[in-house]
């Protein structure tokens, strides 16, 4: 600084002594604190408890701004140092007393002009200015430092008439200092774009900015005085109060605290985040609390939508998880309702259309909404809540409609979400009837309701609930096209299973046929076993249990003409071996385009067939003899039979499994076996010895354990087995063929073997005749003899080697008669002018059924009447005759 800037006037201005007496306050207090005097308590005899003349409180002016004072003697030497001085220029009372403030303080260059500054003071004149200085050195700083300072020298004189002057420093830097912070929080508090307040202790606002003004209404300074009361609700305002006084007390800020309330002249609720932090003076004494307010009332809509279209879309997701795991109507409804209770309302329902339950292909009604609906699934998250939809209550599994003009026939009808009213005195506020659609038809319809406390339904809900239905809608009709297959595959199999209970001779039979069932974790479709009891010639009969791979409809097709494929084979009086032959054959034709002769050719050639149609199957085939109690077996990769004898253990019969059918190129093996008088013969599938959690060889030694008694009902037998094992799983169907051997009684068989001549027919026609006398059929001797002598005729005449006739008892005459000839006969139509050749048409006129089989040693050929019971009538062998002329 080049010159000292001054203001010099007279002392005899009015108003100096004013300030002549201040300054002398000043100064005398200054010198009390540095002699250790009193300084003004002593002043015109006010007492020292005097609240105008005490000492300043903490929070004064002075706390802030440096002010200092010293006197100077009439020899303009220091002559009195106040602490403050101390404070400002570092130098103690001791040192600076006596100094020459002119040669301490100012710089060389300044010092000529302050001189006479000096001398102007001495001469009675007062002097403002701003100085530089600078701090002597000492001894802990040998540089000493540099300050600025404005000075106030007020003439002063002593008791001897002397002039001096008290000086007045303020240290001007810290008063730029406090300026540049005034402007910036006036700059922060007035330029606020959120809502300033400063709340005093008492909690009222001793200042508000000019956001909060416009926020609510009038000037900054109108809000002087107000508390929170008056901004906020009542429950609101007292829980911002205690927090004011929490910080207050505490000193802890508070962030982001959300508040809520209403603007002036509006009734939107709005929402506020405040940040609450006390205020300190310099001494650090509380002076107030504050307050920083952000409106958010659009983040939180925002945040809002964002939260509900986050569970919005964890709700689609655990529908997308939940809905649909099983393919059962009721339980894929549940499980909708499983899901939206209590995630999106209270209350819900499920109607599907009773026509679509019983399996129509098009639900009936749909133009007017009016058909019968079946209540398949309700759930509620408040007790004892009614059902909702209007009128009278209606309980799960009931069948109803709903009025023309209500609201839910009106969203079946046009297919299109409708809102309930809701009914007056009741626990529902908001109901929505959604429809169920599935492939553009509607299958039903879902209620949604919310009770009175909670949200009604807007239109993203109306949205989501649709998205909901629409999804349990494409699970329920996939549920219902696979119960319409399921069941149609499940008449067709059981059309091809034996009706009732089979009767055979020689055996007592029992059987039990268990469908797969459906599962949670896996849907069960039908599958493709099978089993059949066939009659054959001479009271034996054929035993088969079968097993195609693969499950569906196309495998209840392939056992269908497997299990027909069997029973022509069977007809045809085969060893078993080769008709499992055939069957393999056949199987393999299954999966060819052109049949089995298209198969057969493949099979010379490398296969380079889709495996999904290649058919694969396992069989037992076994052909039973009630006369010998011999039962030959042939197998193609089904499980052994089990045969349970009287006194011994139950034992899995050792029977060459062979290739399954289908896989061909392989041949089968036979094995014969003489079943006792009383045993059990089973013949299973692996339904019933195996599963997931139980291997094939623990099923099958509980199965060979679950037989002990031979003797026990075949009926009670069965269901012992399928109650010993774990048969509820329901993971494949089960087929169980039981079977007591009972052999025909030897007075039931009449066994005669005759020379090759002609008197053998004379002689046979007197067995027959002998034998049916003794069996009391004397009403079948006639017809008996006449076939007899017909049979033993063409064995005579187109046979070779001696010849067996032998005549079976049962629930039918059996008539055998045996040569070695390998010419099977042939029936043909005589014409009217051949004088033979009507044997065999006579022998079918007669009998009840007549055939021939090939023997290991020729051939058979049989026939079959039925025993006289009062019903059944003979045809008279005259009128047979005369019919074929």
């Amino acid at each position: 600084m080049s010159e000292i800037p001054a203001k010099a006037t007279e002392s005899e201005d009015p108003s100096d002594g004013a300030r002549a007496e201040a300054a002398a306050a000043a100064a005398a207090d200054g010198a009390g604190r540095a002699t250790g005097g009193t300084g003004l308590s002593s002043f015109d005899g006010t007492p020292p408890g005097d609240a105008m003349w005490q000492s300043s409180p903490p929070g004064s002016i002075y706390d802030y701004i440096k002010v200092a004072s010293f006197s100077i003697g009439p020899d303009g030497l220091v002559d009195q140092w106040s602490l403050r001085a101390e404070q400002v220029f570092g130098i103690a009372a001791e040192r600076a007393v006596g100094m020459d403030p002119i040669e301490a303080f100012i710089d060389p260059d300044l010092r000529e002009q302050g001189q006479r500054k000096m001398a102007e003071i001495l001469d009675g004149r007062e002097w403002t200015g701003v100085v530089p200085f600078r701090v002597p050195a000492t001894a802990e700083d040998d540089a000493g430092g540099q300050g600025l300072a404005e000075v106030y020298v007020m003439p002063t004189q002593t008791e001897d008439a002397r002039r001096g002057a008290v000086c007045i420093v303020v240290d001007v830097r810290t008063l730029r200092s406090i300026e540049t912070d005034l402007a910036a929080s006036q700059s922060i508090f007035g330029q606020s774009p959120f809502g300033f307040l400063l709340i005093d202790t008492d909690l009222r606002v001793r200042r508000a900015n000019q956001r909060f003004a416009m926020l609510f209404g009038g000037t900054p300074d109108d809000h002087r005085g107000k508390g929170v009361h008056d901004y906020l609700p009542r429950p609101e305002a007292e829980r911002v109060s205690a927090t004011l006084r929490r910080v207050l007390e505490t000193g802890d800020s508070i962030t982001d605290m959300h508040v809520t309330g209403f603007l002036p002249g509006s009734d939107e609720r709005r929402h506020w985040s405040i940040n609450l932090y006390r205020v300190h003076s310099g001494s650090g004494r509380p002076i107030g609390i504050a307050w920083l307010g952000t409106d958010i009332t659009a983040r939180r809509a925002a945040a809002r939508e964002a939260a509900a279209a986050r569970r919005n879309l964890a709700l689609l997701n655990e529908a997308g998880a939940r809905i649909g795991n099983s393919l059962d109507l009721e339980t894929t409804a549940r499980e909708l309702l499983d899901v939206v209770v209590p995630g999106f309302c209270d209350l819900a329902t499920v109607d599907l259309y009773q026509g679509l339950l019983a399996g129509d292909e098009t639900p009936p009604g749909l133009a007017d909404g009016s058909a019968q609906l079946r209540r398949v699934a309700f759930a509620s998250a408040v007790s004892d809540a009614p059902f909702v939809g209007g009128g009278a209550p209606v309980a799960v599994g009931a069948v109803h409609h709903y009025p023309f003009n209500s609201p839910c026939a009106d969203a079946l009808r046009t297919a299109r979400t409708q809102f309930v009213p809701a009914e007056d005195g009741g626990v529902v506020q908001s109901t929505l009837a959604v429809p169920m659609v599935a492939h553009d038809t509607v299958v039903g319809l879902a209620q949604f309701a919310r009770t009175k406390g909670s949200e009604p339904f807007g239109d993203r809900d109306r949205d989501l609930a649709v998205e909901l239905a629409a999804r349990a809608a494409v699970c329920i009709d996939n549920a219902r096209l696979y119960r319409r297959e399921h069941e149609r595959a499940l008449i067709l199999q059981r059309s091809l299973l034996p009706p009732g209970d089979p009767v055979a001779s020689g055996l007592d039979i029992a059987c039990r046929y268990l469908p797969g069932n459906s599962s949670a974790d896996r849907p069960s479709e039908v599958g493709g076993d099978w089993f059949d009891v066939i009659e054959l010639p001479g009271h034996r009969t054929a035993l088969v249990v079968g097993d195609v791979m693969g499950r569906g409809l196309r495998a209840a097709v392939a056992m269908g003409e497997l299990r027909s494929a069997v029973r022509t084979l069977a007809l045809l009086d085969l060893e078993p071996a080769e008709v499992l032959s055939a069957l393999d054959e056949i199987a393999r034709g299954l999966g060819a385009p052109g049949g089995v002769q298209q198969a057969t050719r493949a099979a010379r050639r490398p296969r380079e067939a889709d495996l999904s149609e290649v058919y694969l199957a396992t069989c037992v085939y076994a052909v039973y003899d009630s006369v010998t109690r011999r039962c030959t077996f042939a197998n193609a990769g089904h499980l052994p039979p089990v045969l349970l004898e009287p006194g011994e253990d139950a034992l899995m019969l050792d029977v060459p499994p062979g290739m399954p059918l289908g896989v061909g190129g392989e041949p089968f093996e036979e094995v014969e076996v003489e079943l006792p008088e009383g045993a059990l013969l089973a013949l299973y599938t692996d339904g019933l010895v195996e599963s997931r959690d139980h291997p094939l060889d623990e099923g099958l030694q509980a199965f060979v354990g679950a037989l002990t008694d031979p003797s026990r009902p075949l009926e009670d037998v069965c269901d012992h087995v399928l109650n010993t094992l774990d048969t509820h799983h329901g993971e494949d169907d089960i087929a169980l063929l039981m079977a007591r051997v009972q052999g025909l009684p030897a007075d039931s068989v009449g066994d005669w073997t005759l020379p090759r001549e002609p008197r053998s027919v004379g002689r046979a026609r007197e067995y027959a005749r002998g034998q049916l006398l003794s069996w009391d059929l004397e009403s079948l001797v006639d017809t008996t003899e006449l076939l007899v002598s017909e049979l033993v005729t063409n064995a005579l005449r187109y046979g070779e080697g001696e010849i067996r006739l032998r005549l079976l008892l049962d629930r039918t005459l059996v008539c055998e008669v045996w040569d070695s000839g390998l010419v099977q006969p042939r029936r043909r139509r005589a014409r009217d002018t051949d004088e033979g050749g009507r044997g065999l048409q006579l022998v079918g006129l007669l009998s009840a059924a007549w055939g021939s089989r090939r023997t290991p040693r020729g051939k058979t050929v049989w026939f079959e009447l039925p025993l006289p019971d009062g019903e059944t009538g003979l045809t008279d062998p005259a009128e047979a005759l005369l019919s074929l002329f």
